[in-house]
Formats: structure tokens, C-alpha cells, sequence
């Protein structure tokens, strides 16, 4: 299924039903009076979280969501059958905004236990029955019945994650989140391997188990639309940890492009800088000149800043890495910023 996380629908709730204007017409009683029933409710529409949906896939083609109008009341004092209601599913994670505004409106960030009101259907109108007094006993008059709200609105997914995954493309995140998790994201020896985010859940035993995000890699001026961009980096918005991997066994300088990926995060969002870190350098096993690689570790060391040395396809420091991340998590311990 393609990763879809942006969407606008136009969603209209139901009018309201027209009150009836009737008369009883019954043998001997020729002035039987008013018996117009009322209008019925319009259909409302309402919205769900279902953990079950990872994409506003269902949303990219059909655009407007509209519920019933109300029945028009009848005689005999019958009203007419309320409109009915509309429910639509969105992934958790899921913002809803005003299109024009951009104000939030709703944010879903849990499972849904009720539907949520999104657009109220009108009332239904009062039939003739309502108007009769004394003095104005044959009413020949009723209720229209209310429009249904109407709302443009535009649907923003954010993937909910315990740890984010950043980086240079090709620095093994893929390989990373497929190694420790049940996730099977596309892995191969070239840039831009990854061109949607991935997610899979770390399970360490039956205490300990977090969310792990794989984002496309960034590259310098990325925030600019160089590369993929980085549409994608609103799915690190909610981690509380993220992972910066830094590709061990490339010939280019690691603290330069640490600072880059650094820079880029801070040219989307500045908060997410202040996000616990835990730098990671991948392929170690593949390593050769480490001058650059040394330089660079001994700076962190000095700066007090953690850091792993692991090799994804050798599985080495795999398991110290998930522990210290399920340590952070769990125990808030630890303070990286």
C-alpha cells in the first residue's frame, strides 16, 4: 500500500428534515386539527482513530464525504427517520486542521474509544402540530428544517514513535530497523533506498517494547527540497529519542556530517534538536582509516555526549544499544540534550 500522509476532504453533514403540515382526516370528525409530524435529524459526521490503518491512503482519491439529509415529517404525527450518520477512519496519529486556517481542530494521538462530532446534522424542522393554539387552530405553516455544517479540511499524519531514525542515506538505518524489529523496509547498496518512513516494534522481552521510525535520509540543503527533502521529518516530531547513525566505514568526514543532518533537523523544526540523542556508528566492522572517525569520538567524549559502535550485518553492540535506548525510555535516567 503506498504511504499516503497528507490529504484535504470536504466533509457536509445532513439537512434537516421539513416539518409536515397535515390534517387529521378521519370519518366523523371532519376538523380532526393538526397531525404534521416533525423533520428528521440531519446525518452527522463523526471520525475514529483505528490502530489498524498506517496511511490517509483512503482519502488521496475520493475527496468529499457527505451524510443523509433528514425525512421530511408526515402526517399523523410521524416524524420523519433521521438522516444517517457517516464515520470515517483515520490512521492514530492523525491532525486534523481547518484547510483555510491551518488551526487545529482535532489531534488524534490515542485510539478512538467513540466516534468524534466532525460536522453536526441540521435539526430536523417542527411540523403544524407545534403551532396550534387556541385562538390559531388550524396552522397551515411548518419548520424547514436546518443545513448541515460544512468543513473543508485537510488531514496531516504523524507517525507515532518511541525512536526516530536519522541520518545520511545509506548509513544503514533500514538495515537497522529490519535487524531488530519485525519491519521489512526495502535495503539495498545505493542512496535513497528508503522513500517513505518505516516503522516496527522493538521487542526486548515481555516488559520492554518501544516503537522504532525509519525516515528517508537527509542530505545537505534538504530543508530546501535537495534530495527527498524533508517532508517526512514531522514523523520525529513525537519521538522521544531519536538515533543519529553515522555511517562508519564512509571516506567522508562523520562530524561533518553529523553537523549537516543537525543543521537540516534545526532548519525543519528547532525543537527537534532538543530531543534525547544517542549517536551511532554503523558499519564498524568495515572501518578503515579512522583518523577522522577517532577524531571525532574523542570531541564526544569531551563533550560528555553518549555514543555506539555497532556493525548491523555483523550484529555487534546490537544488544547494548537497545538497552541503553529501553533504559532511556523507561527509566528517564538519562538526559542528552
Amino acid at each position: 500500500m503506498k504511504f499516503i500522509d497528507e490529504a484535504e476532504i470536504s466533509i457536509i453533514a445532513g439537512h434537516g428534515g421539513k416539518g409536515s403540515v397535515h390534517f387529521r382526516r378521519e370519518t366523523m370528525e371532519p376538523r380532526g386539527g393538526p397531525d404534521g409530524g416533525d423533520g428528521g435529524r440531519g446525518g452527522s459526521v463523526y471520525v475514529i482513530a483505528d490502530p489498524n490503518l498506517a496511511t490517509l491512503m483512503d482519502f488521496r482519491f475520493k475527496k468529499k464525504y457527505q451524510a443523509e439529509h433528514g425525512h421530511d415529517g408526515r402526517g399523523k404525527r410521524q416524524n420523519g427517520p433521521d438522516g444517517e450518520d457517516i464515520i470515517l477512519r483515520v490512521p492514530v496519529g492523525t491532525i486534523i486542521r481547518h484547510a483555510e486556517t491551518k488551526e487545529v481542530f482535532l489531534e488524534l494521538i490515542t485510539k478512538s474509544e467513540e466516534p468524534i462530532l466532525l460536522c453536526k446534522g441540521g435539526r430536523g424542522g417542527k411540523g403544524n402540530t407545534h403551532f396550534a393554539t387556541s385562538t390559531h387552530q388550524t396552522p397551515r405553516f411548518s419548520q424547514p428544517g436546518e443545513p448541515g455544517e460544512e468543513k473543508v479540511l485537510s488531514l496531516e499524519l504523524k507517525l507515532l514513535a518511541d525512536v526516530g531514525l536519522v541520518g545520511f542515506p545509506n548509513v544503514g538505518k533500514s538495515s537497522l530497523i529490519a535487524a531488530v524489529s519485525a519491519a521489512r523496509p526495502k535495503i539495498a547498496d545505493y542512496a535513497f533506498t528508503t522513500l517513505v518512513p518505516n516503522l516496527g516494534v522493538v521487542r526486548l522481552d515481555a516488559d520492554r517494547t518501544f516503537v522504532m521510525a525509519d525516515v528517508p535520509g537527509l542530505i545537505e540543503g534538504a530543508h530546501e527540497g535537495t534530495g527527498l527533502g524533508i517532508r517526512f521529518l514531522k514523523h520525529l516530531e513525537r519521538t522521544r529519542v531519536y538515533l543519529h547513525l553515522i555511517d562508519a566505514a564512509s571516506m567522508r568526514d562523520p562530524e561533518n556530517d553529523y553537523q549537516i543532518v543537525r543543521k537540516e533537523l534545526g532548519a525543519f523544526n528547532p525543537e527537534l534538536l532538543k530531543h534525547k540523542e544517542v549517536i551511532v556508528f554503523n558499519k564498524m566492522d568495515s572501518a578503515q582509516d579512522t583518523e577522522l572517525l577517532d577524531a571525532f569520538m574523542a570531541k564526544l567524549d569531551k563533550q560528555k555526549k553518549t555514543y555506539f559502535k555497532i556493525s548491523v550485518a555483523t550484529n555487534t553492540g546490537l544488544k547494548d544499544l537497545l538497552n541503553h535506548v529501553a533504559e532511556m525510555l523507561f527509566t528517564n535516567r538519562h538526559d542528552f540534550q
